[in-house]
Order: C-alpha cells, then sequence, then structure tokens
C-alpha cells in the first residue's frame, strides 16, 4: 500500500531521476584534490536539457550546504548515496533555492521546481543542481 502511495506521489516526478540515472560514471584521479572521484560524462540527450525547467520529488537529506541550498534524494536517508546504501550520485540532486526556504525534517517528501544546472567540474557542488528552486506544495 505504502508503495502505491509513493508511486503516486512521485509518478509525475521520476523523470528527472530517470534523466540522471542514464548518465554514466568514470574513475578519474583529480590531481587538484590528489584522489579519484566519479567523473560524470554527459552524453547529447541530457546536454540539451541543461537549463530546462525541471521537477523532482525526493527525500530532504539533513546535510549542511548553507541556508539556500539543500540536498535532495531519490531514497530516505537510510539508503542514500551518502550512506552507502544508495546507487550512486545520480540519485541525489543539490536544491539551490531563490529565497531562504523554510525548515525541512529529516526524509520529509518534498516536490521542487527549478533549472537544472550539469556540474562536471566544480567539486564543491554537486553533479546535478537545481538552480532558481521553489518549493511546491
Amino acid at each position: 500500500m505504502l508503495l502505491s502511495i509513493l508511486f503516486v506521489l512521485f509518478a509525475n516526478d521520476f523523470v528527472g531521476w530517470e534523466t540522471f540515472a542514464n548518465v554514466d560514471f568514470e574513475i578519474r584521479y583529480i590531481e587538484e584534490l590528489g584522489y579519484d572521484v566519479e567523473y560524470p560524462v554527459f552524453d547529447q540527450e541530457i546536454l540539451q536539457k541543461d537549463g530546462d525547467e525541471m521537477i523532482l520529488s525526493g527525500y530532504y537529506l539533513p546535510i549542511e550546504l548553507g541556508s539556500q541550498r539543500i540536498v535532495l534524494s531519490k531514497m530516505p536517508f537510510a539508503a542514500c548515496f551518502f550512506c552507502g546504501g544508495g546507487v550512486g550520485q545520480e540519485t541525489i540532486a543539490e536544491i539551490q533555492f531563490s529565497s531562504k526556504p523554510r525548515r525541512f525534517m529529516p526524509d520529509e517528501i518534498l516536490k521542487v521546481k527549478g533549472h537544472l544546472k550539469l556540474n562536471q567540474d566544480d567539486y564543491d557542488h554537486m553533479v546535478f543542481i537545481l538552480e532558481e528552486a521553489e518549493l511546491i506544495e
């Protein structure tokens, strides 16, 4: 029953997560960091979506990024990418709100709308970013 409810809640918002799932990652040694990282390899299909408006539904992760930035996960905190249970970087997104959002609870389900920014080289940010995001209530 719960899975059915979640599917209905997320059904229209899986497109973003599915888009992210189609991105390949390769291991590259980054000299400035001094270690290997999973480097995203964007194909033409996703590059064409860079800047497009996108809606994502997911779980709020209590990871400090600043007053207007949060992490949204396709999976709850216990199964997220950072906890080792998640599949990979395609299951998380950085959300950059246009104004300071209200306070969220860990694993609170959020629906946001923003403009997709693909990030390959700025290691202070995530690979998938929604800029100028707004909370859809």
